[in-house]
């Protein structure tokens, strides 16, 4: 059965308050782990704050996070990685995480990328800022992207995500064709 990698791009806390939901982008990535379950893949969720900030800034290739997150992002067939994009672009951490990979980590994968984001002014950040990234790192089949407005994701007040219809289709499409990529 195909693994799938959820790569959370979001360097923000789980919540401002601590029973509160976690970051949008990453809020993303669950719901997306319950539609690939449903599906028969399985998932490993893999966050940029899972590398201690030490090793991000000194560039530490020898540290023992980033030897777990190499390993995780080997074994996957596909990965979804999703980020909140600021001033057109993902999050500088994420570019830190993806600058320590190996140079052909994405080679052989299929990659799903999800932005999230306040206005429809970033919505080719996908495009001109992730998908460059990805492709030099070995990705050849880059999936069409998904940009999803802050305004379209909404928090039930348990907590479960809710998604615009429109978007949930959008999200449910991308998935199903990850799912027959790596099928």
């Amino acid at each position: 059965m195909p693994a799938i990698l959820l790569l959370s791009g979001s360097p923000g806390p789980l919540s401002r308050e601590a029973a509160g939901p976690p970051p949008r982008s990453e809020a993303i990535l669950h719901h997306a782990a319950g539609i690939l379950s449903g599906l028969g893949l399985t998932t490993e969720f893999v966050s940029v704050r899972d590398l201690p900030p030490e090793d991000l800034v000194r560039v530490n290739f020898e540290s023992p996070h980033l030897q777990q997150i190499q390993e995780k992002v080997a074994q996957a067939a596909g990965i979804v990685i999703s980020a909140p994009v600021y001033k057109a672009s993902y999050p500088g951490v994420l570019k830190a995480l993806l600058d320590l990979l190996d140079q052909d980590a994405f080679t052989g994968k299929v990659i799903l990328p999800i932005a999230t984001g306040g206005t429809l002014a970033h919505l080719l950040a996908i495009d001109f800022a992730m998908k460059p990234v990805l492709a030099v790192m070995g990705a050849t089949h880059i999936l069409k992207g998904i940009y999803i407005l802050s305004s379209q994701i909404q928090f039930e007040a348990d907590g479960t995500l809710r998604l615009e219809a429109d978007i949930e289709e959008r999200l449910q499409a991308g998935i199903r064709a990850l799912a027959q990529a790596v099928k």
